[in-house]
């Protein structure tokens, strides 16, 4: 059994644009039985203006008597057969004894007219013609039965209709082709996504028309994401599997072995279990990286306030401030390109770092411009010397190892940054700390 499914694009487009051209001919078929009727009402009419100019000139010409010109234009109008009416003061001439009673309301009228009029059931095209002759006024009707003409008319009208019905059929196979070859694209991205599910396609490559670039790109985009994010995931295994090995192996065989456990070898088992730690953290962190790419986006206002009191609670003996340049009170709310995770990632490294170091205060500003974020945090604390710098985020580097941690924060940082195409720099603050700044591109 057949079966339409409503749903289809397919189907809305044939069903909007059959109903669309079938209004159209059914509004040019009516146009045309219109403009034919007032096409031949107008050629007719032209026929009856000249029939009484005709008669109009006979009358003047004429010097005989009233009466015997009203008999004249009786005999006349026996040669045109047509209907006629004439008046001349009171006294009325007609060429049918019926007319008068019928068309007495037609003559109280002013002026030439041409129109339509209905007398025993016949339509008649009437003109009137108001003239004077030797000081009287004069109003002269002449009318032709309209019956014969209309009836052609509805032949030739209903003839159209038939024409306009195959038009109309022509039209709408017309557009089952046009739909159809319109639709092709569709189904090639349906038949290609099929081949990227069975992993014979890695990237969908389509001829279509421009309004699906966008759609194309953005599935490209998506699939670029998807590799990215799995070769991440592989390559932190890998990197886990490979450093975790050979510390897990020799903490295994410490423990298996009968040798006393003495201070210096708790130490290098200490020492390896750190090390398998901050493995853990640093790929377990790589692995939450979003990306631009991931089609999130976050308020940066609210994270950074939120982020400001969080750490004023961890190091209450600090000072946290926020300020935020380029944000209007009405605009406190926008929102950015960056995830949030990642957002909270980058700048809670940085709140964190510079509450391990300062001595009072930490300041915190956030930048918000049309095509860029920019995150800038300044500490009071002893800083790093020029020369040490250049080494801020190198993964393990540690300028004291008096504070705790393992020298992964700011190379998780410079990762992250590296993700969203910013960049990172570090310098000397006005309070002698460390002033570290983060720029992230971001698009609306």
């Amino acid at each position: 059994m057949f079966h339409i499914d409503r749903r289809s694009l397919r189907f809305r487009l044939l069903t909007r644009l059959g109903g669309a051209s079938l209004a159209v001919v059914l509004f040019a078929w009516y146009l045309h039985g219109f403009f034919l009727h007032e096409l031949a009402k107008d050629f007719l009419g032209e026929r009856l203006k000249d029939e009484a100019s005709h008669i109009v000139t006979l009358l003047k010409k004429d010097e005989r008597p009233v009466a015997q010109l009203m008999a004249a234009a009786r005999e006349e109008s026996l040669s045109f057969h047509h209907f006629y009416v004439l008046r001349v003061g009171e006294k009325v001439s007609t060429s049918l004894p019926a007319l008068p009673t019928q068309m007495l309301p037609l003559l109280e009228g002013k002026g030439d007219a041409l129109f339509m009029h209905q007398f025993q059931q016949q339509p008649l095209l009437v003109y009137r013609h108001v003239f004077d002759i030797r000081g009287d006024a004069v109003q002269l009707l002449i009318a032709e039965n309209f019956s014969p003409v209309e009836q052609g008319l509805t032949r030739v009208h209903w003839w159209i209709a038939a024409s306009a019905i195959l038009l109309w059929g022509i039209l709408i196979s017309l557009n089952l082709l046009a739909v159809r070859r319109g639709l092709k694209p569709l189904s090639v991205l349906r038949h290609q996504l099929s081949e990227l599910q069975s992993g014979y396609r890695k990237r969908i490559v389509l001829e279509a028309p421009s309004e699906l670039d966008a759609l194309v790109s953005q599935l490209n985009t998506l699939l670029d994401e998807f590799d990215l994010r799995l070769t991440r995931s592989r390559e932190s295994v890998a990197n886990l599997s490979h450093a975790l090995k050979t510390p897990l192996a020799a903490l295994t065989q410490v423990l298996r072995g009968k040798r006393p456990i003495n201070e210096v070898r708790r130490g290098k088992m200490l020492q390896r279990v750190e090390t398998i730690h901050s493995q853990l953290e640093t790929e377990l962190r790589r692995a939450r990286i979003a990306g631009p790419r991931a089609g999130q986006t976050t308020r940066p206002v609210e994270e950074a306030q939120r982020l400001i009191e969080m750490f004023q609670g961890i190091y209450p003996q600090r000072t946290f401030l926020l300020e935020c340049l380029g944000v209007s009170n009405e605009h406190a709310d926008s929102w950015v390109n960056v995830e949030t995770q990642d957002f909270t990632e980058m700048l809670g490294i940085l709140l964190d770092n510079a509450g391990k170091w300062s001595v009072n205060q930490v300041q915190c500003r956030l930048t918000i411009e049309s095509d860029q974020i920019v995150l800038c945090v300044e500490d009071d604390g002893p800083g790093v010397p020029q020369a040490q710098l250049a080494h801020l985020g190198e993964r393990g580097w540690r300028q004291d190892e008096t504070h705790p941690g393992y020298g992964l924060g700011l190379s998780i940082l410079a990762h992250l940054v590296k993700h969203y195409a910013g960049c990172v720099s570090y310098s000397t603050a006005g309070a002698g700390g460390l002033r570290a700044e983060v720029h992230l591109p971001t698009r609306k």
